[in-house]
Formats: C-alpha cells, sequence, structure tokens
C-alpha cells in the first residue's frame, strides 16, 4: 500500500475543493497517509459532520482548513462510513459514495467501444443496490471532458459534492449514490476539454425528465410494471398478411380537457381507445412522444430519446396506455427521431465540449433548414446510442412499429444543401454511407431480435430497396410511406373539377411503381399545416361539395394497394389547419355531414378488414388491375383488386370525380354474376344523395376493357362504388 503525505495531498484536496478535475477516489474516502489511516468527505455547508463504521460509534469528522472539507483519523479495517451530517436546514444521514470500487464491468466498457447498444442501454441513472445499499448508479459517456460530476436536489445542485470515477478505456464516468431515489431530478456539471465549464447536461440515458420548459433529468423507477397483453403480443406480427389502417395523433392536440390543458396518458385512453376503435383502424401512431424541449417541434427535435415525454405522464404511465391499446386490439407505432437533435445548451450538442454526438465539420454536422445537428452514425458510440434508443421503446414499453422521421436527410449528404455546402464520401459520391450503414444495422438487429416489430421509413426519394431486406442488400424497413402517391393525388384533389380531365395521371401513376415498396399511404400531419390547408380545405367547390370529394377521395385511397394512414381530424372534416397548440374542433364532429363522414371511414376499415382482396396481397402485382384508368374526359377511375390465392375474390372500384351523375356508365369485369354493391361514399349515410345502383346489379355478356362481361353502372356525382360478385 502506498502511502501519501498530507503535503503531497493538500494541493490536490485544494483543486477538488474548488470544484477542478481531480481524481476524486484517490482523495475521498478512507485513505492511507503516513499519519494513519484518514477518512475524508467533501461536504460543502454542512454545519458538523460525525461518521461511524461498523462498530456502529459516532465519531465526529473535523472541518478542516480547506472549505467543506472534512476529516478524521479511521480504522484501518472499515473501508465505508456512514455519514450524519447537519445542515442548516436539518439532519441527514447518508453512505459515504467514495467507500464504493468500480461499477460497470470491464466487459461492458470494451462493448460500448465497439458500439454494443446494450452496453450503452447500461449507462444513465440506474437504481440499484451496491453491497446491500440502495441508490442510484450514475454513468455517462464523455471521454473527451476533464471532469464530470453529479448535480441534483439530492446534494443541493453543487458540483463540487459529487465528482464521479472516469473509466479511462471506454471514456465513462460513474459513481454510487446512495440514498437517491427514483423521481431525484439530476443533471451533469462538466468540464470540457479545454478547462471551462459547460452549462449542466441533462443525461443522454435518462428514461425521465422534467416537464418542459424545465430540463433537468429525472431518476426513473425499474420496469417492472404489470403488462396484461400477452394475447397481443403473441399474434400482433400477423400484420403482412392482415389489414394495416393507422390513425396518426399528435397527443397534445387531439382534444383536451375542460379548462384547456393537455390530456394526461390515462385521460388520452379513456377518450382516444374507444374513438379508435368504432373508426376501425387497427393501429396509432404518435408523433414523437421522446423527451423535447420545444412543443413547436411537435417532438421532432427531441433530446431525450431513451425518455417519454414527462408533459403525459411518468413513464409507467405511457406504458399503461400502451398496454390498454393492446387489450382493446390497438397496436402502438411511435415516430421515431434518429437523424438529428436540437442544439439547447443542455443537450447533447458539444456535450463533453467537444463535438461528440456531432460532426464537428457543419458541412456535414448542421441542417440548416431545421437548425439542428446530425449525428456521427460513424461513431460506434453514437450508433450504440441510437441503437440502444429503439430497442428501448420496442423492449420496455411493448411497441408494435417505429416510424423513422426524415430517412432522405440521412441517407444524402447533399439533402437541402448547395454546391459546396456539403462533403462527398470517400467515393466522392452524395450517399451517406455511415447512415446508410446504420440504418441496416438498426433494422437488421431489430428484425432479428423482434420480427413481429414494423419499421417504418419516412423517405420522399428514389432510393432503391428500402424495405428489401439487409441481407439482399436492402434497407431493411418493413414499410416505406409513398410520399409521391400522396403529392400527386392531394394536386389532383384540389384542382377544379373541371381541369381534372388533364391531370389524370396524378390518380393513375402512382400504380407504376406501387409494387416496388411495401408502401404506406400517408394523409399526414405534413399536409394539413403551414398554409396547405386541411384535406376539406383544399376540396373545391362549396362545403357538400367538398365532403362529397373528401368521401370520394377516401374511397380511392382505401382501394389503393397499400396499407393506409390517417391523421386526426380527417375523419370528421377537420376544416382549420391543425394547430398543435389548441384541440380539434371536435364541436363540427357530429355534424350530419361531418358523422357520415366518419361512419364512412369505420366502414372503409371494416371493408379492410374483412375483403382479402384489399389486403392479403397488398404488395404483389397481381392484386391489382385497371379497368378503366384511362378516361381522363369523364374523371373517372376503375379498378380490380385481387387475392391471388383466392382467384374469385375480386372487388370492383369505381371513383367519379367530376359534379356530373353519369348513368349507363359500363365497366368491364373478370367474372360474370350479381355485383353487390357493398360501399358507395353517396350513401346517405354517408351524408351523400342516396344516389346508386340500389344495391346490385348483374353482369351482361358484352365485352369491355378486355373482359368478356361487363356492368352497366349509375355513378353518383362525386363517389366512389365498391361492388363484390357473388353475394
Amino acid at each position: 500500500m502506498m502511502h501519501e503525505s498530507a503535503e503531497e495531498a493538500l494541493p490536490a484536496l485544494g483543486t477538488l475543493v474548488r470544484g477542478e478535475p481531480a481524481d476524486a477516489f484517490a482523495l475521498l474516502g478512507v485513505h492511507a497517509t503516513e499519519q494513519g489511516w484518514v477518512l475524508r468527505v467533501l461536504l460543502p455547508g454542512a454545519l458538523s459532520v460525525a461518521a461511524r463504521g461498523d462498530s456502529g460509534t459516532w465519531q465526529p469528522v473535523h472541518a478542516s482548513a480547506l472549505e467543506g472539507l472534512f476529516t478524521c483519523p479511521w480504522p484501518h479495517a472499515c473501508r465505508r462510513a456512514q455519514l450524519r451530517v447537519q445542515w442548516p436546514g436539518g439532519e441527514q444521514i447518508i453512505d459515504d459514495p467514495y467507500g464504493f470500487g468500480t461499477l460497470l464491468e470491464e466487459s461492458v466498457l470494451q462493448r460500448l467501444g465497439q458500439g454494443d447498444s446494450d452496453a450503452m442501454r447500461a449507462l444513465g441513472a440506474v437504481v440499484t443496490e451496491v453491497d446491500g445499499i440502495a441508490g442510484v448508479r450514475f454513468a455517462v459517456w464523455a471521454p473527451n471532458a476533464r471532469r464530470v460530476a453529479v448535480v441534483g436536489e439530492f446534494n443541493g445542485w453543487d458540483g463540487r459534492r459529487l465528482p464521479m470515477r472516469l473509466r479511462h478505456a471506454a471514456g465513462v464516468w460513474e459513481l454510487f449514490v446512495p440514498g437517491v431515489e427514483a423521481g431525484m431530478r439530476y443533471k451533469y456539471q462538466i468540464t470540457g476539454a479545454d478547462g471551462r465549464l459547460l452549462a449542466d447536461k441533462a443525461d443522454p440515458m435518462a428514461r425521465w425528465a422534467e416537464v418542459a420548459p424545465a430540463t433537468a433529468s429525472r431518476v426513473a423507477a425499474p420496469a417492472q410494471w404489470a403488462w396484461n397483453d400477452a394475447d397481443w403480443m403473441a399474434q400482433r406480427g400477423r400484420w403482412a398478411e392482415q389489414a394495416l389502417s393507422i390513425y396518426e395523433v399528435h397527443v397534445g392536440s387531439w382534444q383536451r380537457d375542460q379548462t384547456g390543458q393537455i390530456l394526461d396518458w390515462q385521460s388520452l385512453g379513456d377518450r382516444l381507445i374507444p374513438h379508435v376503435q368504432g373508426l376501425g383502424f387497427t393501429h396509432i401512431e404518435l408523433l414523437p412522444v421522446s423527451e423535447h424541449p420545444f412543443g413547436g417541434s411537435w417532438g421532432y427535435q427531441p433530446l431525450g430519446i431513451y425518455a417519454p415525454t414527462a408533459r403525459y405522464g411518468a413513464p409507467e404511465e405511457f406504458a399503461r396506455f400502451v398496454d390498454r391499446c393492446h387489450q382493446a386490439g390497438i397496436g402502438v407505432i411511435v415516430d421515431w427521431v434518429g437523424a438529428h437533435f436540437p442544439d439547447d445548451v443542455h443537450g447533447l450538442q458539444r456535450f463533453d465540449g467537444t463535438a461528440l454526438y456531432e460532426h464537428a465539420d457543419p458541412r456535414e454536422g448542421l441542417h440548416a433548414d431545421w437548425n439542428t445537428l446530425i449525428y456521427n452514425f460513424g461513431r460506434n458510440e453514437v450508433s450504440a446510442f441510437l441503437l440502444g434508443s429503439a430497442l428501448e421503446w420496442v423492449e420496455r414499453f411493448h411497441l408494435d412499429g417505429l416510424r423513422v422521421d426524415a430517412v432522405a436527410s440521412m441517407l444524402y449528404r447533399d439533402y437541402s444543401r448547395a454546391e459546396g455546402e456539403w462533403v462527398p464520401n470517400e467515393h466522392g459520391g452524395r450517399e451517406n454511407l455511415q447512415a446508410v450503414a446504420f440504418l441496416r444495422h438498426m433494422n437488421g438487429t431489430l428484425r432479428h431480435r423482434h420480427p413481429d416489430v414494423m419499421l417504418i421509413a419516412e423517405e420522399s426519394t428514389a432510393w432503391p430497396g428500402v424495405t428489401a431486406t439487409v441481407e439482399s442488400g436492402g434497407l431493411g424497413f418493413t414499410h416505406k410511406w409513398n410520399m409521391g402517391w400522396m403529392h400527386d393525388t392531394l394536386s389532383y384533389m384540389q384542382r377544379d373539377p373541371v381541369h381534372r380531365r388533364h391531370h389524370h395521371s396524378e390518380m393513375t401513376f402512382g400504380l407504376v411503381y406501387a409494387f416496388s415498396e411495401r408502401y404506406v399511404l400517408p394523409l399526414s400531419h405534413d399536409e394539413v399545416v403551414h398554409g396547405k390547408r386541411s384535406l376539406m380545405g383544399r376540396m373545391p367547390g362549396d362545403h357538400d361539395q367538398q365532403l362529397a370529394q373528401l368521401r370520394a377521395y377516401y374511397g380511392v385511397m382505401w382501394a389503393h394497394p397499400g396499407s393506409k394512414l390517417l391523421f386526426m381530424g380527417g375523419e370528421f372534416a377537420q376544416y382549420r389547419e391543425w394547430n398543435h397548440d389548441a384541440a380539434l374542433d371536435w364541436e363540427l364532429a357530429g355534424e350530419t355531414g361531418r358523422k357520415g363522414l366518419q361512419h364512412l371511414v369505420g366502414d372503409l376499415n371494416r371493408c379492410l378488414r374483412s375483403e382479402r382482396a384489399l389486403h392479403r396481397a397488398e404488395a404483389d402485382e397481381r392484386s391489382f388491375q385497371w379497368s378503366v384508368g384511362d378516361d381522363a374526359d369523364n374523371s373517372v377511375f376503375a379498378l380490380l383488386r385481387h387475392d391471388p390465392a383466392v382467384p374469385d375474390s375480386v372487388l370492383l372500384v369505381v371513383s367519379n370525380m367530376t359534379p356530373l351523375r353519369r348513368t349507363g356508365y359500363r365497366v368491364g369485369v373478370p367474372v360474370a354474376g350479381r355485383w353487390q354493391e357493398i360501399l358507395n361514399t353517396d350513401s346517405a349515410h354517408y351524408g351523400g344523395s342516396n344516389d346508386g345502383n340500389s344495391g346490385a346489379v348483374a353482369s351482361e355478356p358484352v365485352a369491355m376493357h378486355g373482359h368478356a362481361q361487363s356492368l352497366q353502372l349509375t355513378l353518383p356525382a362525386f363517389a366512389t362504388l365498391y361492388l363484390r360478385v357473388g353475394v
């Protein structure tokens, strides 16, 4: 055992007391000196301190000449002390945190440097016991920091009191603090690589946080809540062969309480779950619920990607919400942001005084559009951090899918950048090879561990193989948002009907590539903000015509190959643009026409579930056939949907996108028989005029559109009809 002299210790102790970089574990706690064994504790602001070891006898610990430092002789055999501290506000009994050895195993630290996500998930604030003593193990990755200390409500936010131990091999700082409990607030005080003290940082690995605009992390309780969704979890992977229809929700503005306050998870579940059940959606998709500092970002600029935002309740309350959805037969998808993060000083930016999570070069690390920072996907620990977050949401909260935001911005180095504002890859190209490798690694890992979970890409370019498997060279997503279909068809629908004949291809072009990926057709939040108007507001004509066209459009959407997504409010023709700071206009939802639209959405979803032709092979080109795709003059479309495994499962869908009622309109069909009109968007039940075909039409042996049989139909104005043979 090396012994230190008091003279050798004093300079370092002065550094420690001033809150400057020093090896706290070499100085605090029990140590051997030339004068014998001593106990040193650093408790700035304490009036007096007593300590006891195994004997249970309290002895005074004397104040030294250095402010806040207390020392006393100590028995050689006792390496740990319990402290009785008299503060100005009262007495506290605590265990000395500097009596504990290293915490994280060397194998964990080694795997972290190799990019192991499970090793990264070992960091953060973990409620645990060490040697039978309860407390919290804090661990944070900050390899270039010169000093890191835990500050929180348990130490008066005093950065001098709890400096951490550096595990040099991995750049991880750790400390076990006895007596800290779940719910307590904390941050990290970091001295950067250049010796400057940074703004206190929230924990990147925090599983809970204060309610914004407060910025501290909170110690989360262990995830020991009971789940009651075993039946759901056992069968949720059947999305590949069943209907997928998604209701997109921004939690803070779906509904609010009587005082205008946002709903918590319990209240949201009470209202949202029966609403979604009534509409027949299979899943809800939540705009990001990761912790985020600015509500106006809608969650798309998160800083706490391991923590459900505290705006709506504690983590266990979010888990209960998911559990309730599952018990009600509703899946839960969450938007997840792994592309970028905001530059708030308490967050990830220059976390240890260097560009740690982001790139140092703004040509690689800055999103000028959003004033956010881009993750350095090529760094092992950053990759582990992001993948660990995705796994946490799936495993800790039983999520059924992640919709990955802004994938296009990840894939291209020149995304939204002018010439000279971006750095080519090592081959001179524009592809972000590190981001591509990360996405493949993340999706491959998730699909290997959880093959029943959906991974949905918001990707707006023609990048090939987004939903192809990683093994075949694809990105490994299960679905991709079909942004082209959305933009084209909305462009068509907002045109005056007299001009639609000149833009017929905007409704048909999507079928050229409809089977190149497994698509979701999204009418999302992005289409009802920033001056774009609501879906209802985009439809031309008077109020009744707008509703009729919206009904007809939904009829086309639900018949088009691809899963469905509708943003909240679309089911009752919300007229104002979406405002994230206020509830939807639910007072309008009870109006006759708007209530009829809700009935239609419910019936479309039920039809989607029950009609095998609409969902069984939506990614198979054999499931679709045009009957009438070229009647631009009349703005009429007629398509056939099939289940290739069941030849007779044929559904005919015909749309008339003009205000003119058409009679005697002949459409070729592949099967002879009586075709029942199973859905008509002009039904009075939906708010229409009840025009149509009296419920059924018999085919006639009149050749048309390549078929030996045809139907002579009445097409109501602005309407879509679904007809099925043999009923």
